[in-house]
């Protein structure tokens, strides 16, 4: 069949027939499959039938619309016959003959009378799969706290695990609330920058080891690793008398402290010459807002002395300009005249 992308054809389904799409041709095709390990050789491709029909797409609709209602119900029967499971998802073949219960469960249960109230129901052949709560979120979808949709429902096809200490690294709020997604587990966008935060945490000094000054003895409150800056207390647990300092600026102090040297202050010397260029910067702030503001400025009287002055240099430049002037030659007979 000369197929192409976006195509809707009738596969070969166990038992009768689906309806897909399709979503790749070619060799692109083949690299997918041997992605996800599907052999050739072994039969486990199903086959195309043919084109879909009006009469295949109608049915298809037909076989969509009984997802919902059948959920709901599937719930109600496995609330009255006390199953610790919970059904998340029915998905019913294209020609409406078989439907798939994806189920979320801790432990294992013991669903072949629920199989069987189900089948007598619904009137179609029942497969239950159990699936994680990472892949009924994908397969509900939403969109996240980012206001995109989530990644698990558009493009995350292996679900790995998010280890606390990829949290721990990017120095995140340990709000339960904020940490985790739709699925109740930790959000997978921690492990996107894990690697690039725990980098950056080997060019960071120690947390442990406190900053001793002549006056005080700060120690490690928070840090921005990507901005490589340092947020010092004197207060172990709470933000008292905090100093911002870069880490270079941290590793200096720990090297005089270990020479048994101790600054006047965290912050270094030349900060003084800084405060003027805040200043400056402050003032222009200030009068940003009547910068639009038309001020008249009052003209000087001239005095006598300058007075004279530019009637001299006016008397000169007309002088200059008459020398330079042609003079026109008089003559008797008028060339317009007759």
């Amino acid at each position: 069949l000369p197929l192409e992308k976006g195509d809707i054809v009738a596969v070969e389904a166990l038992p009768g027939h689906d309806i897909g799409v399709v979503t790749l041709t070619g060799k692109l095709a083949f690299l997918q499959m041997r992605r996800h390990h599907v052999h050739c050789e072994a039969g486990e491709v199903r086959r195309v039938y043919r084109l879909a029909k009006p009469k295949d797409l109608e049915m298809y609709v037909k076989a969509k619309a009984r997802e919902h209602e059948t959920m709901i119900h599937a719930r109600r029967v496995a609330t009255e016959l006390e199953l610790d499971m919970k059904i998340g998802d029915v998905e019913y073949q294209g020609d409406g003959s078989k439907a798939i219960f994806y189920y979320i469960a801790t432990e294992r249960v013991d669903f072949r009378r629920l199989i069987k109230v189900l089948a007598d129901t619904f009137h179609v052949r029942v497969e239950m799969k159990q699936i994680g709560s990472r892949q009924e979120a994908g397969r509900i979808g939403g969109i996240g706290s980012c206001g995109r949709e989530l990644c698990c429902a558009s493009w995350m096809t292996n679900f790995a695990s998010v280890a606390t200490d990829a949290v721990r690294f990017q120095d995140s709020s340990m709000n339960p609330q904020k940490l985790v997604g739709q699925c109740a587990k930790l959000k997978c966008c921690y492990n996107y920058e894990a690697d690039i935060y725990a980098e950056a945490q080997k060019q960071m000094p120690p947390r442990k080891i406190p900053l001793e000054t002549q006056e005080r003895t700060y120690y490690h409150f928070k840090a921005d690793l990507l901005k490589k800056e340092i947020i010092y207390s004197t207060d172990r647990e709470n933000a008292v008398n905090a100093v911002t300092i870069s880490s270079e600026r941290a590793f200096e102090v720990i090297e005089l402290n270990g020479k048994g040297v101790k600054p006047k202050s965290l912050k270094p010397e030349d900060t003084a010459s800084e405060i003027p260029l805040a200043q400056e910067k402050h003032d222009i702030l200030d009068d940003s807002l009547n910068r639009f503001d038309s001020v008249r400025k009052k003209r000087r009287k001239r005095t006598g002395k300058v007075a004279a002055q530019s009637a001299e240099s006016r008397q000169s430049g007309d002088v200059q300009t008459q020398r330079k002037r042609p003079r026109r030659r008089k003559s008797g007979k008028n060339p317009a005249s007759p």
